[in-house]
């Protein structure tokens, strides 16, 4: 594997630490929903001075390449990938790269196989149903009913609906806003019995997963 100086997919060496930064790759089901929010994100992780290193694995991909299942077909041997390179350079399993991907209910084909593939792979996801927008409308608001894998009624509800771009999220939108929106998904997300497939869960979303699991984030 080439590698750059003192950077490579396991992270930027840190020899005086004696360890290197951890490193996220994500795969985003969205060209510019999902990399927009990571790149605040990244913000919030320079500011809070944490040192996770995040990268969108899938930033060049068009669009016909972008659903779940194409999403994890290519996560998860990168997965395998990195777990032999951690092996080989006796990195602490604490420092592990991590690879998550972030995709929706919508209207996709082969959800269920994506799911699977993901769990057996060590590839970590985070689901929303009916999208990603459902996340966002949750920091500015209890969200009840059912979508019915329709995206654009879960659009319609955000306060911020004629932004010129609705699909590229902006700090404003999100920022102090996260405890909320955590407490707001879970109380959405109990109304499904744990018999309830997660496909099926309408709506739903574990975003918050992604930003404490992968980010180690607890607020922004």
């Amino acid at each position: 594997m080439t590698r750059t100086r003192g950077k490579d997919k396991l992270g930027p060496s840190k020899q005086q630490r004696g360890r290197r930064n951890r490193v996220v790759h994500v795969f985003t089901e969205g060209e510019l929903t999902e990399p927009s929010y990571i790149d605040i994100m990244k913000d919030v992780l320079k500011d809070q001075m944490l040192p996770i290193d995040v990268r969108i694995a899938n930033a060049s991909a068009p669009g016909s390449r972008r659903k779940p299942i194409n999403l994890v077909e290519a996560a998860v041997p990168l997965m395998r990938e990195l777990i032999l390179e951690a092996k080989r350079s006796r990195l602490r399993e604490e420092f592990w790269p991590q690879v998550w991907c972030l995709f929706d209910r919508d209207d996709h084909p082969q959800l269920e196989q994506a799911l699977k593939q993901a769990r057996e792979g060590q590839v970590r996801v985070a689901f929303s149903h009916p999208c990603f927008e459902v996340w966002r409308l949750l920091h500015h608001k209890d969200v009840a009913g059912t979508f019915n894998q329709v995206c654009d009624l879960v659009t319609a509800r955000l306060p911020f609906r004629e932004t010129v771009n609705i699909k590229k999220v902006r700090p404003e939108q999100i920022l102090g806003r996260y405890a909320e929106a955590k407490k707001r998904a879970l109380r959405m997300n109990a109304q499904h019995s744990d018999h309830v497939p997660l496909p099926k869960r309408d709506p739903y979303t574990d975003v918050y997963h992604f930003v404490e699991q992968a980010l180690g984030l607890t607020a922004y």
